[in-house]
């Protein structure tokens, strides 16, 4: 045994669970946490941006890109309301980010006497965007509840997790051990669920594969193509399940795409997707049957309909399945069609909104194939959400349903931060980036080689077309007055560039990923089709 403080406990129980960054902001509640830190700084560095929302968003953008838990620290009150915006996306993306969140003295809590950063219930706060949370009431209690924190998100639907820490706990000091990580166990696919699905697929002629956001990382990555094959059978992709597959396989395909499948599918096979359209109901699959893969109850559920509901983490569905049909007669499915269907979508993108694709296939001509995308709500981005073509696991990064507008810098931040020598290139309009003009800053201290592709139309652009088109053009809080980015960007020390057609843009960021250093790429637009008849079906 050991005497240290809660703020030693804390960090080397951090450190033991492979912890090597926290994206934090100290104050004054969390100094013995700090002060920790400090003496630890050779295996775990505090990475400080200028906003507290942004801790969320970095820690999710570094899980997002690495596979590993990121960790965000605040202090109570108005940093936990601040950083309250990462965690809602977090949550809403299902991504492993841990709150280290500062509370008011433990005496003083729920007493209402108006103590420093207090607010009302900010324990209740905290649960309504986490899949757990505690607060240690004795110093000892410190290291297992890190270790929980840690199995939790790494256990059945990873979600975001919190640490209540008050600054009594943190300074006290107690003799003990901080103990090893908990042992996590290995999904594993149920044999009564997988061979349900084997015999919905085995009356199917042809089948239909959907991934959503449940189906990440290499291991997938390499187990839906052989699927496919064995199937003979497309791969439809969500906006979340972008990079579950690459885009370039001939049996990969937009969601959009499920429109026309569906007029003739008689099965679909859904991994790891709440499988509902953003006004709530079920996909639309015709008269398809339906089989429901997801580790999560609440995904299965009404309004959804499955004739097979499978609870299980969804690459170890997947790797069962393709385990039970290697080596079987090869089936019929759809043959020649696939080529068509994704021609067609190729030609409907390009049709619809062929002036973003300039610029999307820009972006996309500069990278390398596992080089990370982060998308903002921006006509570019939402054209993104189906015609980037995302190449390679854990490289393309979205807000989900939260659709959070100006998550994305700090975000994509946090996965510059993860991505080792993969370029990072974040698309932002004018107005996403007001919410994180100060992360220059960050990117600029810590030398985080982040480029931003900044598209400047001087208006909230979706906001202005649905005024345009819905409200007779009673135009109402969507025009905005910007500065010179030039000069504002240059006053950061960051390198800039102004690029005016979508061949420019391709240079510049060519040119940023062999400078190694932020950038910020301004880039000129108009008026830009709609992006969302690709996006929401007409009801």
């Amino acid at each position: 045994m050991a005497k240290m403080t809660g703020g030693d406990a804390l960090t080397q129980a951090l450190i033991s669970e492979g912890t090597e960054t926290v994206f934090g902001i100290p104050g004054v509640q969390l100094d013995g946490l700090t002060d920790g830190m400090y003496r630890r700084q050779d295996e775990l560095n505090l990475l400080v941006p200028r906003h507290e929302q942004s801790t969320t968003y970095m820690a999710d953008g570094f899980h997002r890109v690495t596979g590993k838990p990121g960790v965000a620290m605040v202090v109570p009150g108005p940093g936990v309301l601040n950083a309250g915006a990462g965690m809602a996306t977090a949550y809403a993306c299902s991504s492993q980010v841990m709150l280290l969140a500062g509370t008011i003295p433990s005496k003083l809590v729920g007493g209402g006497l108006g103590a420093l950063h207090e607010i009302p219930k900010q324990s209740e706060t905290i649960e309504g965007l986490t899949k757990w949370t505690a607060r240690p009431t004795r110093v000892e209690e410190i290291p297992e509840l890190v270790h929980e924190g840690f199995r939790q998100m790494r256990t059945g639907r990873p979600r975001p997790v919190a640490l209540e820490l008050g600054p009594d706990i943190l300074h006290a000091e107690a003799d003990f051990e901080v103990g090893e990580p908990f042992a996590v166990e290995t999904p594993s696919a149920p044999e009564d669920g997988v061979s349900e699905i084997l015999a919905l697929l085995a009356a199917s002629r042809r089948p239909v594969i959907h991934v959503g956001g449940g189906v990440r990382g290499a291991r997938a990555f390499d187990l839906l193509p052989r699927l496919a094959q064995l199937l003979d059978a497309p791969v439809v992709m969500s906006e979340n399940g972008r990079g579950a597959i690459d885009a370039r396989d001939p049996h990969a395909l937009p969601a959009f795409s499920l429109w026309e499948l569906r007029d003739t599918a008689d099965a679909v096979v859904s991994f790891g997707s709440r499988f509902l359209t953003p006004f709530g109901q079920q996909l639309n699959i015709g008269e398809a049957r339906l089989a429901l893969v997801n580790v999560d109850p609440d995904d299965v559920r009404a309004p959804r309909r499955p004739d097979v509901t499978v609870l299980a983490d969804a690459t170890a569905v997947l790797e069962a399945l393709v385990a039970r049909l290697e080596g079987q007669e090869h089936r019929t499915g759809w043959g020649d069609e696939l080529a068509r269907l994704r021609r067609e979508c190729e030609e409907r993108i390009r049709a619809q909104v062929a002036p973003q694709m300039a610029f999307v296939d820009a972006i996309r001509a500069s990278l390398p194939a596992d080089g990370i995308f982060v998308n903002e709500l921006t006509q570019i981005g939402y054209v993104s959400t189906y015609g980037f073509p995302v190449q390679a696991p854990r490289s393309y990064v979205w807000p989900g349903y939260q659709g959070t507008l100006g998550y994305a810098m700090p975000t994509a931040l946090g996965a510059a931060v993860g991505a080792g020598d993969r370029p990072v290139v974040v698309v932002t309009g004018d107005g996403g980036i007001g919410w994180s003009l100060q992360e220059f800053a960050t990117a600029k201290r810590y030398g985080i080689p982040l480029i931003t592709v900044l598209f400047e139309d001087n208006r909230f652009g979706n906001v202005w077309r649905i005024q345009r088109d819905t409200y007779g053009g009673r135009f109402i809080g969507s025009d905005l007055v910007n500065p010179d980015f030039e000069l504002l960007v240059k006053a950061f020390g960051i390198d800039f560039a102004l690029a005016e057609d979508a061949d420019a843009v391709q240079r510049a960021i060519g040119e940023a990923v062999t400078a190694r250093r932020p950038a910020v790429i301004k880039v000129p637009v108009d008026v830009f089709p709609s992006p969302w008849p690709l996006i929401h079906e007409k009801h």
